[in-house]
């Protein structure tokens, strides 16, 4: 009986060798095979137009300024506008694909894991979503990113929302359907959300600011506010970045 089963054992074992010789057995080997192949023919790009969806049927390709760097490893999609000297780094996400147009201003820097994203601006009729736009200048957008802005890492800008220059915006916090002032501070962790934020005034760290009244008391920033010059040297170390990467891509 011990017999049987030994020669049992080595004839499967010669089929199968047989079998993979000749090719037979080779749905592992192709599977793997087209996977790299379709990962290689592939078209993706980290910076791409938005796809043709109800609300929005145009595709837009996002407009970069030539100084401005975009890691390889970051997304930016569709009716996107960046300016001069931007850094953009290691996956972060720039997405104007339901929310449009998005903009970011000269000298700003969105770092790490920082997500700018917006509600849905038109609707299945290409009319305007009003409630979800912003108005700067007269012009309005999803997002709206001034000049000289650092977005620290893992924060959130969330559409409809503008951040005024020289603003800076703490690691992780947040910002929604909310209007930050010029040379303004969000703290780590604080968040706005549906209110007005004030020229120069700061967001104490993990501070949840919803009413109006809230954010009209907020503190000013003075001469001895710890974090007053914080952004100008984000803003020059990020601008420096970007070149540096620039030059060496």
């Amino acid at each position: 009986m011990r017999f049987n089963k030994q020669i049992i054992t080595i004839l499967i074992l010669s089929l199968s060798l047989a079998l993979l010789g000749s090719g037979c057995i080779s749905e592992g080997e192709g599977a793997k095979d087209n996977v790299t192949q379709e990962i290689t023919e592939s078209e993706f790009s980290n910076i791409r137009e938005n796809p043709v969806t109800p609300w929005n049927p145009v595709p837009t390709a996002p407009v970069i300024d030539s100084t401005a760097y975009i890691d390889p490893q970051a997304s930016v999609i569709g009716n996107v506008r960046i300016g001069a000297n931007v850094m953009v780094s290691p996956m972060a996400s720039v997405r104007s694909d339901e929310g449009m147009p998005i903009f970011v201003g000269n000298r700003s820097n969105i770092q790490d894991c920082v997500v700018l994203h917006a509600l849905e601006t038109l609707d299945e009729e290409s009319k305007p979503v009003e409630k979800n736009l912003v108005e700067v200048d007269g012009k309005k957008y999803a997002v709206y990113v001034g000049e000289n802005v650092s977005l620290a890492h893992q924060s959130q800008v969330h559409g409809p929302a503008s951040v005024g220059d020289d603003t800076f915006i703490g690691m992780q916090a947040f910002v929604f359907k909310s209007k930050i002032g010029n040379n303004c501070v969000l703290e780590p962790t604080s968040a706005a959300i549906g209110v007005t934020v004030p020229d120069g005034r700061y967001i104490p760290a993990g501070m949840v600011v919803t009413s109006q009244d809230e954010a009209d008391k907020l503190p000013e920033i003075t001469d001895d506010y710890a974090y007053k010059h914080t952004n100008e040297a984000v803003v020059y170390v990020n601008v420096h970045l970007a070149e540096g990467y620039n030059k060496a891509s």
